[in-house]
């Protein structure tokens, strides 16, 4: 199955996909906001803003998996996103990303091995993948992984489109 084949829906409940996005580099990351690393959404959106004319999102997907650490509603995730970090980029609804009901989106991303060739259920909040603008998966960075680690930021520039 294509990454961009996979429905899903934006955090107000709108129909959406990656197709949405075909062209661009997507940096796809399960977030949460009562998390200790909740405040790599300020890094988030500093990528966000530094690639966005480039061909690059970032996707955020809320997660209460871990620890119920995104226990809100999805107005009570926007307001606590924009109004704390002044998130811009786009928030898909909330899913599950390992288990029985995992999402099909992390079925497909969470095949992907990270640097140390680990692939698997997502570890934590802010697990991080990249996706090419071509829909393929090409990046996997773990949860203490910062948003602008020069690691990450060298994956993201060698696949923007732009």
């Amino acid at each position: 199955m294509s990454l961009y084949d996979i429905p899903l829906h934006t955090l107000t409940g709108q129909p959406a996909s990656l197709k949405d996005y075909q062209g661009k580099a997507v940096l796809v990351v399960n977030v949460a906001s009562k998390c200790g690393l909740t405040p790599q959404y300020a890094g988030l959106e500093r990528l966000q803003e530094r690639y966005a004319e480039r061909g690059f999102t970032v996707l955020g997907v809320p997660c209460n998996q871990f620890a119920g650490q995104e226990p809100g509603t999805a107005e009570e995730i926007q307001t606590f996103c924009s109004t704390s970090y002044g998130v811009t980029f786009p928030l898909l609804e909330k899913i599950e990303v390992n288990g029985e009901q995992r999402h099909p989106l992390y079925t497909e991303l969470t095949a992907f091995p990270d640097a140390e060739g680990a692939a698997g259920d997502v570890q934590w909040n802010f697990e991080k993948f990249l996706v090419s603008a071509e829909g393929a998966v090409v990046g996997r960075f773990r949860p203490r992984t910062e948003p602008e680690d020069a690691a990450v930021t060298a994956a993201i520039e060698a696949q923007l489109p732009a």
